[in-house]
């Protein structure tokens, strides 16, 4: 457990598009994972961005994600 502001939001779009959201403002379901690419590999292991979404969340979209969590 960590303050918010020390998270990255994940926000799924009604559009159904899967983006970073680093203002915390984006419109969509949100989910909170740390700032490293660690976390994303644990969350997508556990399958907890599933259970946040409440969707299947495509293989492409932790690949795009944890390239824009490596990414100074």
């Amino acid at each position: 457990m960590k303050p918010k502001k020390e998270l990255i939001r994940i926000v799924k779009t009604d559009e159904g598009e899967f983006k970073l959201d680093s203002t915390g403002k984006m419109q969509g379901r949100g989910a909170y994972i740390c700032p490293n690419a660690d976390c994303l590999e644990k969350a997508h292991k556990s399958r907890g961005l599933e259970r946040s979404f409440k969707t299947a969340v495509p293989q492409s979209v932790y690949e795009e994600l944890k390239k824009e969590l490596t990414e100074p």
